[in-house]
């Protein structure tokens, strides 16, 4: 009995000793790691960028349309002109001169095209895709283009809330049933798609419209996020009356 009890003292030692020494190597792990997280963490001063107020338009830098290489300059006053305002997108991408050009080149190619899809539904897949992406700007600047073009003011809050419930067509739920699926699951997306929507009146043309439309501003989406892009105020009044 005794050898035993002794043999129980040992072990029980060398447990309370092992589980010591484990618990300092994890606090040492923890302290390691909080020490890393703080590197990572370091104020937005300190590499060159400044905390937002709720005035700026990005946390990146945003230049004077003066120093804008000419057709960028051009392209942003015509927007001024004929809007009445400049979109906050066009001067918060405009550091980035050869991305600005790439941008607006494919956005137009896609949303500004007469033939096929009609222009109030190519803003309602922007709408949709980027309720659910939860992108502020593109929500709230497109759902402005949106209210105009459909000439409604009810349908782009429907969409950006739940485009199930929305008042659209049977033709135009498809339609935005497969851009969703792009925009979260494009890798899901299979031949039975295409063949559905072509089912339901949509031209190959068109898929692509919808399909690209949806990549697009999954990209746009992630860019005014990463950004912090704010939407204009003026988007917020548009179309409502």
């Amino acid at each position: 009995i005794c050898a035993g009890s002794q043999l129980t003292r040992t072990a029980s030692g060398d447990l309370s000793r092992t589980l010591v020494r484990a618990s300092r190597e994890i606090d040492n792990r923890q302290k390691a790691k909080t020490q890393s997280y703080r590197v990572y963490l370091r104020p937005l001063q300190t590499i060159g960028m400044k905390k937002m107020n709720k005035d700026q338009l990005s946390q990146f830098p945003v230049p004077e349309i003066s120093n804008l290489p000419e057709d960028i300059r051009e392209r942003i006053l015509a927007v001024q002109e004929k809007a009445g305002f400049v979109p906050n997108v066009f001067l918060a991408l405009a550091h980035r001169e050869h991305e600005f050009r790439a941008f607006f080149a494919y956005h137009d190619a896609l949303m500004e095209k007469d033939e096929g899809l009609s222009k109030a539904e190519r803003e309602m897949i922007v709408v949709a895709t980027s309720g659910l992406n939860q992108c502020l700007y593109c929500v709230v600047s497109h759902g402005a283009i949106l209210r105009i073009r459909a000439k409604n003011p009810l349908l782009a809050d429907q969409l950006a809330t739940n485009y199930r419930k929305a008042d659209i067509n049977q033709r135009q739920r498809h339609m935005l049933d497969y851009a969703i699926k792009v925009s979260r699951n494009a890798e899901l997306v299979n031949e039975e798609d295409h063949g559905h929507l072509i089912n339901q009146g949509f031209s190959v043309d068109e898929i692509w419209d919808i399909g690209a439309i949806a990549a697009l501003f999954a990209l746009s989406n992630r860019i005014a996020n990463m950004a912090a892009i704010r939407p204009n105020e003026e988007f917020y009044e548009m179309g409502r009356n």
